[in-house]
This record gives C-alpha cells, sequence and structure tokens, in this order.
C-alpha cells in the first residue's frame, strides 16, 4: 500500500485553490491526476470545499467568524503540542465517511449526535433512495455497508479526497460525551453486549468481592468502576479504547487531517445547517431536531463525579486533557482539581 498524505486546513490560502499538504509524506502519485472528479451537486457547481474557503474572502457572518477561530485554535493547539507528524495508516480512516457526490468528508465520533448525521449521509449519498433521515432506523444508520469510508479506497483516491473534499467533525464536552456512554453502555438493559464484552471484566478487575451474579452478567458497573477501567494501565495496553470512550484526537486525527468545519454538539443544529447551507442541500435535507428528554446534561455529568476523589478527577482529565484543549473546551466548574 501507498503513503497516505496528511493535509492541513486552507485559511490562507487565495480563492479556490486546492488545498496544499502540511507536510509532505510521499512523491505526488501520478495516478493520483486520473481519479475522476465528481459532479458537484451544490449551488453554481462549486463544491462544499470551494463554498466554504470562497465566503471566507468576503465580508463573514459572525457564524463563518465562529468556524473559522475553532480552525485557528485547533491548528494552533495542534502546533504547540504535536511535535511528530506520523503517516496516516488504513486503520485511521475508519472513522471518515465519504459523501462522493457532494465531496463531503466526516468523521463520527459516537455519542455526538452520530446516528442522525449518519442518517443524513445516507439521504446524501442515497441517490434518492432516502428522503428524510428519520425514517431511516437507527440500527440501519450503523450498517457498515449502508456507508463508504475513507478506509476503503485506494491510496490515490484517499490522497485525493482528503486533498478536494469538505472534512467536517462535531464534537462535545469530553467528560459529557464520556458520561453520556456510560449510561447508555452500562445503565441500559438492552446493551447486554456490553455488559458480557466489558462489564464483566471492569468488575473482575475493579470491584472487591463481587458476586457471582454480577461476574456472570456484567450489568450493574458503578461509574467509579469504569473510571478505574479507563486509568487502569492494563486496559489500553491490552486493546484499544472502545469507540463510545475514545479520545476524539485519537478517532480523527485532527492534527493530522485538519477539518474545514467543527461542529459542537452545544450548536448541533445551527452547525449541521451551516454544513447542508454549503453542500447545498439545506432545502431537500432536514438534520433531525433531537426530541430526546433523557439527554445526558452538564448538571447530570457533574452528579457522576461527585463520588469521584480529586485524584482520579485529575488522572481522568490528563486522560481526555488534549481533546479539551483541541476543542476549546474549559475544565469543568465541578471538578475538584485545582
Amino acid at each position: 500500500m501507498g503513503t497516505i498524505w496528511g493535509y492541513g486546513g486552507l485559511g490562507h490560502m487565495s480563492r479556490a485553490r486546492a488545498p496544499t499538504p502540511l507536510f509532505l509524506l510521499a512523491p505526488f502519485a501520478a495516478t493520483e491526476d486520473r481519479v475522476m472528479r465528481p459532479t458537484w451537486q451544490g449551488k453554481a457547481g462549486r463544491s462544499p470545499l470551494q463554498a466554504l474557503y470562497e465566503s471566507d474572502q468576503v465580508k463573514q457572518s459572525s457564524l463563518q467568524a465562529v468556524h473559522q477561530q475553532r480552525r485557528e485554535l485547533l491548528s494552533n493547539v495542534c502546533n504547540r503540542y504535536t511535535r511528530k507528524r506520523r503517516l496516516l495508516r488504513p486503520d485511521d480512516l475508519r472513522h471518515l465517511v465519504v459523501d462522493d457526490t457532494h465531496g463531503l468528508l466526516y468523521c463520527y465520533v459516537p455519542k455526538v449526535a452520530c446516528t442522525n448525521w449518519k442518517r443524513v449521509m445516507m439521504v446524501l449519498t442515497g441517490q434518492g433512495k432516502y428522503q428524510d433521515p428519520l425514517e431511516i432506523p437507527a440500527n440501519e444508520a450503523h450498517v457498515s455497508s449502508n456507508l463508504r469510508t475513507l478506509s476503503e479506497y485506494s491510496v490515490p483516491e484517499i490522497n485525493h479526497r482528503l486533498r478536494s473534499y469538505l472534512k467536517f467533525i462535531f464534537v462535545r464536552e469530553p467528560f459529557e460525551r464520556l458520561v453520556s456512554a456510560y449510561r447508555n453502555k452500562f445503565t441500559r438493559s438492552y446493551n447486554t453486549a456490553f455488559h458480557k464484552r466489558y462489564g464483566t471484566k471492569i468488575i473482575r478487575r475493579h470491584r472487591q468481592e463481587p458476586s457471582d451474579k454480577a461476574l456472570e452478567r456484567g450489568d450493574d458497573v458503578r461509574f467509579e468502576e469504569f473510571v478505574y477501567y479507563l486509568l487502569d494501565p492494563r486496559t489500553q495496553r491490552e486493546e484499544p479504547f472502545n469507540e463510545h470512550w475514545e479520545r476524539v484526537h485519537s478517532l480523527c486525527h485532527p492534527c493530522i487531517v485538519h477539518y474545514d468545519v467543527v461542529g459542537k454538539y452545544e450548536t448541533l443544529v445551527e452547525d449541521a445547517n451551516y454544513i447542508l447551507q454549503l453542500v447545498g442541500a439545506d432545502t431537500a435535507v432536514k438534520f433531525p431536531s433531537s426530541s430526546k428528554t433523557t439527554r445526558t446534561t452538564d448538571d447530570m455529568t457533574a452528579q457522576f463525579f461527585q463520588d469521584i476523589s480529586p485524584f482520579y478527577q485529575r488522572r481522568l482529565f490528563n486522560l481526555y486533557k488534549m481533546d479539551y484543549l483541541l476543542f476549546n473546551y474549559s475544565i469543568p466548574s465541578y471538578l475538584r482539581i485545582r
């Protein structure tokens, strides 16, 4: 397999010019010239990438200014904390969903509205098969064959898409996302696969005198036990974190693949509509509005951390610190680590 480049953002570039690599990892592949360019479906035949950066050349709206600030902060943090850049590997690209029709790359992050974004991507890539994202069952949105990821393409095709497509990601306050993952995977009775796969191991290692029933079923993991599991050196030595609690910077590699739009869960609808507007699909496709009343909130997250000692709070914060820095989240006020 050939070499995959790492690509930077375009904020410093002139109008409608293709992105230049942030750092060159291999000679340009001649075959890349022959990769077919899609027929853009956006406004005036422009790709979303062109629409984004051409709009930056004129007077910015407040929303455009916010997204430029997010890009610049991400770039600055990467430059400050990333000393040695590495090559992208195929495994690094498994979370990047491809829309060849519109020229989009979406890195999905579990517990950050990724089900609804996958539904939207199925509508965008479905050639009319799907009309309304909410008509797509949640379990169907997660069937891997329904969406292509960048890891499925050849190296020249990967390099072309990294250079020419609009790359976007959605992020969330790290500990709120972590508590949301815990609640979904360990407190819901239907998640028996997670209870067996992770719960039994967590209870065996981090509970004193567990009952035989708990060891067999793994369905009553306490949040503090989940924290001990995350901080246990054996955990990551044995296998990578599950994607539901893996750090965003480890899932989407924002210091290698620089994202053009960083959406936030806290401004989900506004940011989602911004991307759909760049696509030119704002009148045809609507991002689903959430009606859930069980959503994990900041106050709820604070309650889960009440029984975690300051020592473990600090260790856990250090584990997720890069996500806090990269995406401009403040240290939670409920933490006792100052």
